[in-house]
């Protein structure tokens, strides 16, 4: 809707000045990074940014180490995306990743295209949002807020919003879309920042969403959540629900109206925060290695 562009471009500045806020380098370029500065060393990642896909920054030879002057080049949780294992990595991109000092994805599909076709091994470490919760644990809210269901994402199917929708009414509960328009939500906060979000998800009675960083931040908070998987987002989606074990969270068009119930209500259990602490120690231990 033309009335939510200054909403968007609201959270697009909100994002940016969140941004700011951390102590950064200088600017430079990202086609032509003349300016940038020289390290010791240079993490890249994480997420898509070796997605040939990505709609902004597909093929960005930057972030396959091109131009990157450091003694040492190590990516972190870098994922592929949408770029599936059974059709490889080109020659071209993969001779570019044959630079890097140590590799680490943050799913099992990047693992296998990184060993399959540049016949390396790749770590497989958490997103950084799941790596350091103690960063994000500080935007929790004070006050106490009506109960509600954070919705989170776009483009859901008709399907999994009649479901959402049923289970949420009968137990009373508004639905509450936040960053994105979503009609069938019962509210709308399209213009939150990132303090924002991390807050709200925090103090929300449950997710639904079919993002890769809505279960980030669920399985962050141990929030009930139940995730649809979208053509775009299935690979890393499907890989941290199989690598945290929260693959009951994942929903299908066949999954019963009862199981929303389930996984809706009920506490995450008990071994996801198990797996989660014993894969931080994992994520620490390579970062460690490849920067100490």
């Amino acid at each position: 809707m033309a009335s939510d562009l200054p909403l968007y471009s609201a959270k697009i500045r909100r994002f940016a000045d969140a941004c700011r806020s951390f102590p950064l380098s200088r600017a430079f370029e990202l086609d032509d990074p003349v300016d940038l500065e020289t390290y010791e060393s240079i993490v890249v990642g994480s997420d898509e940014v070796w997605n040939l896909r990505h709609p902004w920054y597909g093929g960005c030879q930057l972030f396959y180490g091109e131009g990157l002057r450091a003694q040492r080049i190590v990516s972190y949780a870098a994922t592929f995306g949408s770029l599936t294992a059974s059709r490889g990595l080109d020659r071209y991109w993969a001779d570019k990743l044959q630079r890097f000092d140590a590799i680490s994805v943050r799913d099992e599909n990047s693992k296998g295209i990184v060993e399959s076709t540049l016949g390396r091994e790749a770590a497989l470490v958490l997103d950084p949002c799941l790596l350091f919760p103690e960063a994000i644990a500080a935007t929790r809210h004070d006050a106490a807020a009506a109960p509600y269901v954070a919705v989170y994402g776009h483009s859901f199917p008709r399907w999994f919003q009649v479901a959402v929708r049923f289970w949420a009414r009968s137990r009373s509960l508004p639905l509450v879309s936040i960053g994105y328009r979503n009609d069938w939500a019962d509210a709308q906060w399209i213009d939150a920042g990132p303090y924002e979000f991390a807050g709200f998800i925090a103090d929300a009675q449950a997710v639904v969403t079919n993002f890769f960083h809505g279960c980030v931040f669920s399985l962050l908070n141990e929030k009930p959540f139940a995730c649809v998987l979208s053509d775009y987002r299935s690979n890393k989606v499907c890989d941290l629900a199989q690598t945290t074990g929260a693959e009951r969270h994942l929903v299908t068009e066949e999954t019963p109206q009862a199981t929303y119930a389930t996984i809706l209500e009920e506490a995450v259990e008990p071994a996801i925060a198990d797996r989660l602490v014993k894969l931080r120690l994992q994520s620490k231990g390579y970062l460690d290695n490849v920067l100490g």
